[in-house]
């Protein structure tokens, strides 16, 4: 398998730095999948109309198509068409734009945070789901006997048309259902947290500014705190077994790839 890392977007409101929209792209047997889809060509066609100018300027959508998975994939010399499952961490408009660029691929997301979708929350962005996606959605299984755990946190199997390990890790709190993608390579893991934390230097303070912003965005502060909490436990006490990294930090991308 080979796993790409890529920046499909940029979002800066100053005085707030830059932010990524870090997204894998998971490539085995001439298949391919996505980890979050960024911001999409038909955001940047009809921005105002997909996300809202209020949410533009709060956020700082930055709109260029180079960036969008759909170029970046075909770059890569491959057909949009190959993608066959994209998994999404939660369906905020930054992470859910580019659903539309691959109409045929399985969309897998948590039961709960597709429950969400129809209920009017101000966070997303309907538009972007006019398209009526292939939805997939995953619950939790309350009354199996033994349900699966990944490190001590629940997980859910993701059954991807890729030949790969991969499970939905509820980190919920910055949205009810919000998930980290864990995906086994080899020896280790990677662990893409979602928003579950938005700068790297949250595992180690409550202290930085951006926690600030983190504790407005969320849907239930006292859950984030604890998927948090969990986040710091993983990278403490498994960092030699699990490659850890959010959607916004620009310092996460491997060497040799920009941000």
């Amino acid at each position: 398998m080979n796993i790409h890392h890529l920046n499909c977007g940029v979002l800066h409101a100053p005085p707030s730095p830059p932010a990524a929209c870090h997204c894998l792209l998971l490539e085995h047997g001439g298949r391919l999948a996505l980890v979050d889809t960024g911001i999409g060509l038909a955001d940047i066609a009809h921005p105002v109309e997909r996300i809202g100018q209020s949410a533009i300027d709060g956020a700082g959508f930055q709109f260029h198509e180079h960036r969008t998975a759909a170029r970046q994939i075909e770059r890569l010399g491959f057909s949009t068409a190959a993608v066959t499952d994209i998994v999404l961490t939660h369906a905020d408009p930054d992470h859910a734009g580019g659903l539309a660029d691959f109409p045929d691929a399985a969309v897998h997301l948590s039961a709960e945070e597709f429950a969400q979708l129809g209920r009017g929350n101000w966070r997303y962005a309907p538009a972007q789901f006019a398209h009526e996606p292939r939805w997939v959605t995953h619950a939790a299984v309350p009354d199996q006997a033994s349900p699966t755990r990944w490190f001590g946190l629940e997980a859910r199997a993701l059954p991807l048309a890729l030949d790969v390990e991969a499970v939905l890790v509820p980190l919920v709190g910055h949205t009810a259902g919000h998930c980290g993608v864990a995906v086994h390579d080899g020896s280790r893991w990677l662990l893409h947290v979602g928003d579950a934390y938005y700068l790297r230097v949250e595992l180690s303070t409550d202290e930085h500014p951006v926690s600030q912003l983190a504790t407005m965005r969320a849907e239930n502060d006292s859950q984030r705190r604890a998927s948090l909490h969990e986040l710091r436990r993983l990278a403490r006490d498994h960092a030699n077994e699990i490659e850890m990294f959010g959607y916004h930090d620009l310092t996460e991308f491997p060497n040799g790839v920009s941000g």
